[in-house]
């Protein structure tokens, strides 16, 4: 069966599927398989087995205070302050309260507040995302993030405790061992050795693994490359590659060859290792 999910983008694609009534519309399969395209040389195939894609959250922290003229700036609570504050602070859970060896990414994306530059609002609205490995490291992280977020504000003398909102909730996807060793045999027996890589982790989160998770079968995911291999050599060999444009960059084009070639073979190859059995 191929499966040709939407919004994953936004978390809710797969879920969306199951609620529609995918696992009793269509029959249970021995595997799930998907991939994802990465700023990797074009050719190659990375995954790994076990943890593949961290877990993510996104939240909305909307902090009150009390607006005035900003020539008056003692009759106001300021969100702003608030806000900023908080947005400093937030950086020091992963530098400060995780040990070197767990991995988390605390990322503050938008701070809005205010429309005109000598008035002082009353609201500031931060929102923020969360990578985490570990579900023990996620339940501390997002718990700092209220206590830091709920002390800022009653140090302001807030009004009333800033309101945290859920957005989005990406869980962790995790490869199955022996269908992940099963998939990179038949890569390996079909490509030439060097394209197929073991990965690290990524940071980038997925709800593919609901499928296997939720339908009760092993999953196997995996990255292909799609940055022009010639420019990848170059931008390391500089040790530049930070300017290579990642996913979600309006500049992230993968050339169409062998990307797209590479794409469907991986695709192909891994389903033969269960039909051809």
């Amino acid at each position: 069966m191929a499966v040709f999910q939407p919004a994953e983008e936004t978390a809710e694609g797969a879920q969306a599927m199951i609620d529609d009534g995918l696992f009793s519309r269509f029959p249970k399969p021995a595997v799930v398989l998907a991939q994802h395209v990465m700023p990797a040389p074009a050719g190659l195939i990375g995954s790994r087995s076990g943890v593949i894609t961290s877990a993510a959250d996104s939240l909305e922290i909307r902090f009150f205070g009390r607006g005035a003229h900003g020539s008056m700036p003692q009759a106001s609570i300021d969100p702003v302050i608030m806000g900023a504050a908080t947005v400093m602070r937030l950086q020091t859970i992963v530098s400060r309260e995780l040990a070197p060896t767990e991995a988390a990414v605390v990322t503050i994306g938008s701070l809005q507040a205010g429309t005109k530059e000598n008035v002082i609002p009353d609201e500031a609205v931060l929102k923020l995302n969360v990578r985490t490995y570990d579900e023990k490291v996620r339940e501390r992280v997002l718990s700092a993030i209220k206590r830091i977020a709920e002390a800022e504000a009653a140090a302001s003398a807030a009004p009333r405790p800033p309101e945290i909102r859920p957005l989005d909730r990406y869980a962790l996807v995790r490869n199955d061992p022996d269908a992940t060793r099963r998939v990179g045999d038949a890569f390996r027996k079909h490509f030439a050795v060097d394209r197929v890589q073991e990965s690290g982790p990524a940071s980038a989160s997925e709800d593919f693994g609901s499928f296997g998770a939720e339908w009760g079968v092993p999953s196997v995911f995996w990255f292909v490359g799609g940055i022009d291999p010639k420019l990848y050599a170059k931008a390391k060999a500089a040790n530049r590659l930070g300017d290579i444009p990642t996913n979600h960059s309006p500049n992230f084009a993968p050339v169409i060859y062998p990307t797209l070639e590479t794409g469907v073979e991986t695709l192909v190859v891994a389903a033969q290792a269960w039909l051809s059995v």
